[in-house]
């Protein structure tokens, strides 16, 4: 009997202790691994950009707020798209950051499918005071998930150089369309023997930024439903891109490295792109003072096309776990409302953010003498507050995936309509 009733406790014992391990994974798994509520982790990348940006706000931040503790963690963007999803989906937020850093293509992938993730921001920043383009991609149901960081804004970057030995200046092509950027292209290309442009065929970020300029995208206003057929914006933008290669102006590249050869090297007259290719274009400085930017061309024939779109860009995000009050309001004093800190954004690494009464401050307004004295910051400036606002949806990537393979069919000779149609019933197949 004794030896009885200790086998019935120990068997007690044991049992207590498989529960309270149980109950301290599960807490474990639920809880971020920072539970101190003055600590703080963000995961970002490019330690050049954005891990450089989120530094200098942490440095801002702590001169109020001595105490709190912010750890920033470098990750590649694929790697963190794939903790993020693979975290979330399996209902554990161990290990996850308080602040994320996500592409605002992508952003919409993630608030819809893991909505209880994500800590609201509405409230905590003016959305009245960020460009309305970035609205859409960071918010979810009339809350705001995402607080704006840079923008993507476009410009046309051009050696006027060889504008000028073609009998062209710049302002020939300031608000000019496609078509006339081909022509002046065409007469570039006779002069002076240089191609108006570098593309790789793998990467249709030229076609994002024709059709935002006209208010247009790969989805419906749903963000889910394929938008390719019959979507005039898109059809243009492949036959211009068509034109280009027929006009013989274009030099292919397939990989970074030969995209920045190609303007650093002066085989190239223009750089149709995001503003966030400034340092870049400026790592040559034997070419200072034969540069200025204007604005992106518009799609002919396309009547709300704009001469302003978007490329690229980011905000910053906060997940629903211990230590969201802290990065609440470490967004909302930093990058939610100093002006003053754009300012520094600006001078320090170039970084144009989308927070509008920034522009009002004396960096944005600064010549840049490599550009020819332009204030090409205050040029971004405006003409990101001109930005089409889009939704972007669910499925930017997987489309273009499709609109790669299709291009390519349509250069080789299948019909425009038919290209588009048969793009469209693939998305709808592969996106359900």
């Amino acid at each position: 009997m004794k030896k009885l009733l200790v086998l019935f406790l120990a068997s007690i014992m044991l049992l207590a202790a498989c529960s309270s391990g149980a109950d301290k994974k599960e807490t474990g798994d639920n809880s971020n691994s920072s539970s101190d509520s003055d600590s703080i982790t963000i995961w970002a990348w490019d330690p050049n950009f954005n891990i450089k940006a989120m530094n200098m706000a942490k440095d801002l931040y702590q001169a109020e707020n001595p105490d709190a503790e912010i750890k920033i963690v470098e990750n590649a963007q694929a790697d963190i798209i794939q903790k993020l999803n693979t975290s979330l989906s399996s209902g554990t937020t161990k290990g996850l950051p308080n602040i994320v850093l996500i592409e605002d293509y992508r952003a919409q992938s993630f608030l819809q499918a893991y909505p209880d993730s994500f800590e609201k921001l509405t409230g905590s920043f003016n959305t009245e005071d960020f460009a309305s383009y970035k609205i859409a991609p960071t918010s979810l149901d009339g809350e705001n998930y995402g607080l704006p960081f840079d923008t993507g804004v476009t410009g046309l970057y051009v050696r006027t150089d060889y504008l000028e030995e073609a009998g062209y200046s710049v302002e020939d092509l300031n608000n000019a369309d496609w078509d006339k950027y081909i022509e002046i292209g065409k007469k570039v290309k006779e002069v002076t023997g240089k191609q108006m442009l570098s593309l790789d065929p793998n990467d249709l970020g030229i076609i994002r930024m024709m059709i935002q300029s006209s208010g247009s995208w790969y989805l419906k206003e749903d963000g889910v439903t394929p938008n390719i057929a019959g979507n005039e914006a898109l059809k243009k933008a492949f036959e211009v891109y068509k034109e280009m290669l027929e006009a013989d102006i274009i030099k292919p590249n397939s990989d970074w490295s030969q995209y920045l050869e190609a303007f650093n090297s002066g085989d190239v007259a223009t750089v149709p792109t995001g503003n966030w290719i400034t340092p870049s274009v400026k790592a040559e400085a034997s070419q200072s003072g034969k540069w200025a930017v204007v604005s992106q061309p518009t799609l002919p024939g396309i009547e709300n096309s704009v001469n302003a779109s978007n490329l690229g860009g980011s905000s910053w995000y906060v997940l629903n776990v211990p230590g969201k009050e802290l990065a609440v309001d470490f967004l909302a004093k930093t990058f939610g409302s100093n002006a003053d800190f754009y300012q520094d954004l600006v001078t320090e690494i170039g970084a144009i953010g989308t927070y509008i009464p920034a522009a009002d401050g004396e960096a944005y307004k600064a010549a840049d003498e490599f550009f020819g004295g332009q204030t090409i910051i205050s040029d971004f400036s405006k003409w990101t507050e001109e930005i089409p606002q889009v939704n972007y949806g669910l499925h930017t990537y997987a489309v273009e995936d499709i609109l790669v393979v299709e291009m390519q069919n349509y250069l080789q000779g299948k019909e425009i309509d038919q290209v588009l149609e048969d793009a469209q019933t693939q998305a709808e197949a592969q996106i359900k």
